[in-house]
């Protein structure tokens, strides 16, 4: 079930920065990620209370309570993290920036290895497969460097900065996975997890507008009011968060180290949009087109040696320590949290829908609507052929992964 959530899990994150190059019709940065988490935080509210209810959901979040301000943390990495790749973009350009923030799942695996016991007890073979699929990584993510640099048409200044860009969006993703990870060793479900997180993630990408875009002069406010173009925004939110939810139930099924590998294959699908859809890699020469399929694949290759380290009963136990280690620092009943780690359901939570649920979801239906009911197709050359083929490849994962999901767990 874990492989199976990290594998639609890249499909659909692959997908989600396309929106994005729209930093190149004139907005700042912080423009497009604030308006792209404004969608985010729409479809974040809508999906949780779509599949259990805010009944459940909120009292999911009570029976935790200390998991709301980890859920707000890691909302505000995330929107760090989000406007840095909003600038490594713009500065190399999304088949390149993608693969380098994925270097996240390092400094994720790090995170897991220290404050989570994972790998503990591991044999030989899976730690190998661990510290060479790390080396993989390293090693694409040094390829993909030098192919920016050597790039046509972008400066040393530039790669250098968007270089920097995408290594700080990694640093921030990789530790926002340490509150994920907390809270599924606490037995918390991901959809009422994803509901305090959106908050945490909004505030924040308001205020980082505010202060470094300039206030009420930012250009977020022109786009607020362009119909025709924030519907592609918050359709990325969109997508994100369907990425998102398969990453945190690959997160809870596999732990950090090995479902956010997986989930970073994402970058074969980013990959795919920035060169097939936009183009990017049309005027590459042979040695820069080498080093960006070189890399991706390398990077693939890595990941996913990683995610095959098949945990043995030796890590499971030292698994379940860290979860004792977790109910006792917060007075957890070991049973329930034991239980909910296989995704089976526990207590008496009610999962009735209320008649605020059924607005949620069609206000939020209906603001979707409406904006793409005003919207164009953004200035940008774009090969629509391929923008079908690849919108199939989501549409497969959402339906096989999502209903693999509801029947084996019922989103559990």
């Amino acid at each position: 079930m874990g492989v199976l959530c990290g594998l639609a899990a890249g499909v659909w994150l692959g997908a989600a920065e396309a929106p994005t190059k729209l930093v190149n019709a004139g907005f700042s940065p912080f423009a497009i990620s604030l308006c792209m988490v404004a969608g985010v935080f729409t479809a974040r509210w809508t999906f949780p209370t779509l599949l259990k209810g805010t009944s459940y959901v909120f009292a999911d979040l009570l029976c935790r309570k200390h998991l709301i301000v980890w859920a707000l943390l890691a909302g505000s990495l995330w929107a760090v993290a989000n406007t840095l790749t909003v600038f490594a973009i713009r500065d190399v350009g999304l088949a390149t920036a993608f693969p380098l923030w994925n270097t996240n799942s390092l400094i994720g695996l790090l995170w897991g290895v220290l404050l989570f016991r994972e790998l503990r007890g591991a044999s030989a073979k899976n730690i190998t497969k661990v510290v060479c699929g790390g080396i993989c990584i390293v090693a694409a993510a040094i390829m993909l460097g030098f192919s920016t640099i050597q790039g046509h048409g972008v400066t040393a200044h530039h790669a250098t900065r968007g270089l920097l860009a995408a290594a700080g969006a990694s640093l921030m993703w990789g530790t926002m996975y340490v509150p994920y990870r907390k809270a599924y060793l606490s037995g918390m479900n991901p959809l009422s997890f994803v509901t305090a997180f959106t908050a945490g993630e909004l505030g924040t990408m308001f205020a980082l507008t505010w202060t470094l875009d300039g206030g009420l002069n930012s250009s977020a406010f022109r786009l607020a009011s362009s119909k025709q173009l924030l519907f592609w925004l918050f359709l990325g939110g969109f997508v994100w968060v369907v990425g998102d939810l398969f990453q945190q139930f690959a997160t809870k099924y596999l732990g950090i180290g090995r479902g956010i590998p997986l989930s970073n294959t994402n970058q074969f699908w980013g990959l795919a949009w920035g060169a097939l859809v936009f183009g990017e890699l049309a005027s590459a020469d042979r040695a820069h087109l080498a080093l960006v399929l070189g890399g991706s694949l390398l990077m693939i290759v890595g990941a996913l040696a990683i995610s095959t380290a098949v945990a043995s009963s030796r890590e499971t136990v030292s698994r379940n320590e860290a979860l004792a280690r977790e109910c006792d620092r917060y007075g957890l009943e070991y049973n329930e949290v034991l239980l909910a780690q296989s995704g089976d359901e526990f207590g008496d939570r009610s999962q009735r829908r209320r008649w605020w649920d059924v607005v949620i979801v069609l206000s939020a239906t209906a603001l979707f609507v409406w904006l793409a009911a005003n919207a164009v197709v953004p200035p940008l050359a774009m090969n629509l052929g391929w923008v079908a083929v690849l919108t199939l490849a989501l549409l497969i994962a959402l339906a096989g992964a999502g209903w693999a999901l509801w029947r084996v767990t019922r989103f559990g």
